[in-house]
């Protein structure tokens, strides 16, 4: 059997209901392809909202997003949705200098 370790990558993530909406997910807003949700009757700024929420949609079907969690952009500009707790397991936050070297 041969072992493989998964290699790290560095993605681009908000944490819906807490940061701004960065453009690359309104990109997708404007392309249908994510639906920003709130129940007030004010729909702006979703950023804050503590009720909004995102349709999300992925290769394995619209996925919801809720306050709270977090948003992620992989690597081929795949988005998807993560608990805070898998989140939180799972990445750690790159320095930027680190982050402005690996776009070069």
């Amino acid at each position: 059997m041969t072992r493989y370790r998964k290699k790290p990558v560095i993605v681009d993530v908000f944490r819906l209901g807490y940061e701004p909406i960065p453009d690359w997910f309104m990109v997708g807003v404007s392309e249908n392809q994510h639906i920003l949700k709130t129940n007030k009757e004010e729909y702006f700024p979703y950023e804050f909202d503590e009720t909004a929420f995102a349709e999300i949609k992925t290769l394995e079907g619209i996925m919801t997003a809720n306050n709270g969690d977090y948003v992620i952009q992989g690597v081929s500009g795949e988005v998807y949705p993560c608990k805070p707790d898998i989140f939180e397991a799972t990445y750690e936050k790159v320095d930027n200098a680190i982050k402005a070297l690996e776009k070069e």
